[in-house]
C-alpha cells in the first residue's frame, strides 16, 4: 500500500438552527463495511495512540471533537493529517503504518474498522511492519 491510498472524505452535513447531523453509511461513503467501531478519549497531554500497522484491516478516523493529528508512514514517506471537523474523516487502508499525537483537550477520536478486534491482525513493532512490507 502506499500514502496515495489514504484519503480525507468528507461526510455529508445536514445543517439546521438546532444543531447539525452528519452519518456514515457503509460501503456508500467508507470504501469498507464496518465490523467494529471503538474510540479514544482522555488521552493525557503530551501522549499519543496507535503506534502500529493492519495486516488486512481498513480503518477510517474522525476527530469527533477537538482535534489530533494521523501521522502515516507507508515505510518510504510519511503524511501528517490534522483531523478537527466532525465531518471529515481519513481513510486509512491495511499495511500503513500510523500514530496518533497532538489531542486537544476534550478530543474523541472515533474509528470505524473493516474487521473485528483480533490481535494476530497487528504489526506492533516498526521493524516487524518494515520486514511485512519486503513480502508483498
Amino acid at each position: 500500500m502506499s500514502l496515495s491510498e489514504c484519503s480525507m472524505v468528507e461526510l455529508p452535513v445536514r445543517r439546521d438552527p438546532r444543531g447539525n447531523l452528519t452519518f456514515i453509511e457503509s460501503e456508500r461513503h467508507i470504501p469498507f463495511p464496518i465490523r467494529r467501531v471503538f474510540y479514544l478519549y482522555d488521552v493525557p497531554g503530551g501522549e499519543s495512540r496507535a503506534g502500529h500497522a493492519l495486516k488486512t484491516c481498513h480503518q477510517f478516523i474522525i476527530a469527533a471533537s477537538g482535534s489530533f493529528d494521523v501521522v502515516l508512514d507507508d515505510g518510504n514517506e510519511k503524511k501528517r493529517y490534522h483531523l478537527n471537523r466532525s465531518y471529515y474523516g481519513l481513510a486509512v487502508p491495511p499495511l500503513i503504518w500510523r500514530e496518533i499525537d497532538n489531542f486537544s483537550s476534550g478530543s474523541v477520536c472515533l474509528v470505524l474498522a473493516s474487521e473485528y478486534y483480533g490481535e494476530d491482525e497487528y504489526y506492533r513493532t516498526y521493524h516487524e511492519f518494515l520486514e511485512a512490507l519486503k513480502q508483498t
